[in-house]
């Protein structure tokens, strides 16, 4: 019988498989044919210590010395601009994300292409950082392999059984015994709950739409920061020689392999394009993925208070690259029943018994 056996395949997932294989037997079990291939493979990529909620916060600042440790961050930085019209909502942002304000003559120094004659203030935060998510991935998914777990591709659940000993896990290649499960399937984490014969907790999956646009004017953009709207309406981020450009949409949808809205992506375009002296002119692809919150947007971490033999790790929204090294290690914390780095607010703010 395995100790632990993780549903998803996603950054929580994998991190997850990473430090539980320190406790006991894991297996992973991803329906899709490679890790990462949802909302992990589609990220923003930025690490902000100072993004999402206090909980978040906390669980970001608790994953900073493993994402150093593993090499995985690149020097970004963020800036936010705005206006006399969202006077309000830039100065909430700048606030929250601790960003000091800069002079436009210096925001143009980062981004030659702002419009000045529409953004009036800005505010920059150098300590920000592109996440290399392809390595982050494959630093836990080296760590679980060598503590001897079993990651397994191409196996979506077909069925889950509680027994008197634990729980029976079905997919087309076979059956699988466990004496825990861990819930980690990012949009599909209610659906996996019901099929267990426990309570979803009302968890939506939101649409998250994304546009690769050319360098303006052939420009050279690997250094520009992450230009932010207020209020978080449109961000766009250099990639690979291109820009990334998001209308930050947040759409409810079902569970499913996401694709960009057309109208949703041009809104978001014209929103980005009103910031800047240089015309959005072509599309060079675009795509999009699920962003799953629980009902309050904060992660859910731990066991479940009346089936503590499931234990979810879901609900990462946006936040899943950023704080996954906290978030994985507060969960084997839990498990192994050992004092946590976090303290007991943030601890009880992640918790599932928190949904009553």
């Amino acid at each position: 019988m395995i100790d632990f056996l993780i549903i998803g395949g996603g950054i929580a997932g994998i991190s997850a498989t990473a430090r539980l294989s320190e406790l006991g037997s894991v297996t992973l079990l991803e329906a899709e044919d490679a890790l990462a291939y949802h909302a992990s493979g589609r990220s923003a990529a930025l690490f902000e210590e100072n993004y999402g909620k206090p909980s978040t916060v906390a669980l970001n600042q608790a994953s900073r010395d493993y994402h150093e440790s593993a090499d995985v961050l690149h020097p970004r930085g963020l800036l936010l601009v705005g206006s006399p019209t969202n006077a309000t909502l830039f100065a909430e942002d700048q606030a929250t994300m601790k960003l000091d304000p800069i002079t436009m003559a210096e925001a143009q120094g980062l981004i030659p292409t702002l419009d000045t004659e529409k953004i009036d203030r800005a505010a920059y935060d150098a300590d920000a950082w592109d996440i290399d998510t392809d390595k982050l991935i494959q630093s836990f998914a080296r760590h679980a392999r060598a503590n001897g777990a079993t990651i397994a591709t191409k196996r979506p659940v077909q069925e889950i059984i509680r027994t008197k000993s634990g729980w029976t896990v079905t997919t087309a290649q076979g059956s699988y015994t466990t004496q825990n499960i861990i819930n980690a399937a990012g949009a599909w984490v209610d659906q996996i709950a019901e099929m267990a014969g426990i309570a979803p907790l009302g968890f939506t999956p939101l649409r998250r739409s994304m546009a690769r646009i050319p360098a303006p004017d052939g420009m050279t953009v690997d250094k520009w920061p992450m230009l932010f709207g207020p209020g978080e309406d449109w961000y766009a981020k250099p990639d690979a020689g291109a820009l990334i450009v998001s209308p930050a949409d947040e759409d409810p949808v079902a569970p499913h392999d996401a694709y960009a809205d057309d109208l949703t992506l041009a809104e978001g375009l014209d929103r980005y394009a009103a910031h800047v002296t240089t015309p959005v002119t072509r599309l060079l692809s675009s795509w999009a993925g699920l962003r799953t919150f629980a009902p309050d947007r904060t992660l859910v971490l731990g066991p479940d208070p009346k089936e503590p033999s499931f234990i979810w790790c879901a609900g990462q929204g946006g936040y899943g690259m950023q704080s996954s090294p906290g978030a994985s290690q507060l969960l084997a914390d839990l498990i192994a029943g050992r004092p946590s780095t976090l303290d007991a607010s943030t601890i009880a703010a992640l918790s599932p018994a928190r949904f009553g």
